[in-house]
């Protein structure tokens, strides 16, 4: 019983995270054991504050041994990063892989034309939120910094990358039927986690590029690429995994959950056929198509929708 609890807790078990009753594990242990599991969970980087099972305030929590470490880290001083390689850029931001601490680390940098003061306010309320550490299939923030025109955003950098990296430009990993049933699966709690929080995050698009594949062949969906209030909510990177009325109308004004399920949807169609969704339109001419002339995919012959 004891070997099994410190194994447990050196593999990241959280002694004081509450179940939906309220119960902790460490409450469940009598006398000298519980006193011995709280140091060793003390030894290992965890805060022993009472932690609700769905709270999304996880500073502190960690599903692993390196995600107790970096999960301490919450402002990052810009000064020690260090960016090595440019993986992508866009109108909206820039993707660079890099090393913070001896870490391996992938960094969005966003820039702004017109900077305030209030951007560097409302980031340092924003970021914390979407370090989430307490799931398996969430990649969460590290931490960021401001560092005027210039925010920086640090998440772990993950071996095969993207999911859209794997199935479409042939990162070095087989996804044969059983794996991606395993992905989509890991996804979809992923999904129903962040759909429990008291608090949702606004502004996370799921799609392809925003799942990445860890050393264990999981999907995490990266909390990095989430959008913030300061963000021009006009541009959409993605539109052909989002669904009409995300097209459409403002994300308080609709459903996220139903505009959730469909772009999982999509995601389990390009699992399945290992195609871009509409790769023949450009995302402009995507995004107009879906949301007002009824542009769909199309299942394919043998493959029950």
């Amino acid at each position: 019983y004891e070997a099994i609890a410190v194994e447990l807790i050196n593999a990241g078990a959280l002694v004081h995270a509450t179940n939906k009753y309220g119960e902790k594990p460490i409450d469940k242990c009598k006398g000298d054991l519980a006193q011995r599991l709280e140091k060793l969970a003390v030894e290992s980087g965890e805060d022993l504050r009472k932690i609700s099972f769905n709270d999304p305030n996880v500073t502190g929590l960690k599903t692993r041994s390196r995600d107790a470490t970096l999960s301490r880290n919450k402002g990052i001083n810009v000064r020690d990063l260090s960016l090595h390689t440019k993986l992508s850029s866009s109108p909206c931001h820039e993707m660079w892989h890099g090393t913070w601490q001896r870490n391996d680390v992938v960094v969005r940098v966003l820039s702004f034309r017109d900077y305030s003061a209030r951007i560097t306010r409302d980031f340092n309320e924003e970021f914390p939120r979407l370090r989430i550490f307490s799931h398996p299939n969430i990649l969460p923030v590290i931490g960021g910094s401001a560092d005027p025109p210039y925010l920086y955003i640090v998440t772990q950098a993950t071996p095969y990358g993207s999911l859209y990296k794997i199935l479409h430009e042939g990162a070095g990993l087989v996804v044969d039927t059983a794996l991606a049933l395993s992905l989509a699966a890991d996804v979809a709690r992923g999904m129903a986690f962040l759909h429990s929080l008291d608090q949702p995050i606004m502004g996370m698009n799921l799609n392809s590029k925003h799942v990445v594949i860890d050393e264990e062949r999981r999907a995490r969906i990266s909390m990095a690429h989430s959008k913030f209030s300061f963000e021009e909510r006009g541009k959409v990177l993605y539109p052909q995994w989002m669904a009409p009325e995300a097209l459409q109308i403002r994300q308080t004004q609709m459903n996220m959950k139903a505009a959730d399920m469909w772009s999982y949807a999509i995601l389990l169609w390009e699992l399945a056929t290992r195609e871009v969704p509409f790769a023949d339109l450009s995302p402009m001419e995507a995004g107009m198509k879906i949301a007002l002339e009824q542009l769909r995919v199309q299942i394919p012959p043998g493959l029950s929708p």
